[in-house]
């Protein structure tokens, strides 16, 4: 008798074997599963904004308001509507695109940008003053984040 074993490849090695280097398209089924997951918002940047406004006194905003780009945040009063940017998903400077698949990531900044941009250009036409904060603004500088918000508030 021999010590040695006889190994069978196992279904799951031959797949990881014929596995294809090129990102295959995603088929319909799963375009529509991904497209029917709901982001929650930026959930801990929007509620280190809320509590920085309420430590400054700032009160008498919305959530939820149906607006183009669907605001963070709007003063109704003041006619003034706040989005807190990510700085991954809106290409801050102060983040680096991921170094795989980087043109899709490049591409995805900049369509995220100018979505950023029509929108804004979209509300300040129908008569509101649009407040973007970066994330990182909130926590490395929250009272330069609060005099950039304070201003169209007429605090």
């Amino acid at each position: 008798m021999s010590d040695q074993r006889v190994t069978r490849p196992t279904k799951r090695s031959t797949e990881v074997q014929n596995r294809s280097p090129v990102v295959q398209k995603p088929d319909a089924l799963r375009t529509r599963i991904m497209q029917s997951n709901k982001s929650s918002g930026n959930e801990s940047t929007e509620l280190r904004l809320l509590t920085l406004m309420r430590a400054a006194g700032i009160s008498g905003w919305r959530r939820g308001v149906v607006l183009p780009g669907r605001p963070d945040f709007v003063f109704p009063r003041f006619r003034v509507a706040v989005f807190v940017d990510g700085c991954f998903w809106h290409g801050c400077k102060c983040r680096r695109a991921p170094k795989q698949n980087r043109s899709f990531w490049l591409k995805k900044f900049r369509t995220n940008r100018a979505r950023d941009k029509k929108t804004t250009n979209l509300l300040q036409k129908e008569g509101w003053t649009v407040v973007r904060l970066w994330e990182h603004e909130l926590l490395m500088t929250p009272e330069y984040a609060m005099r950039r918000l304070s201003g169209p508030l007429k605090i």
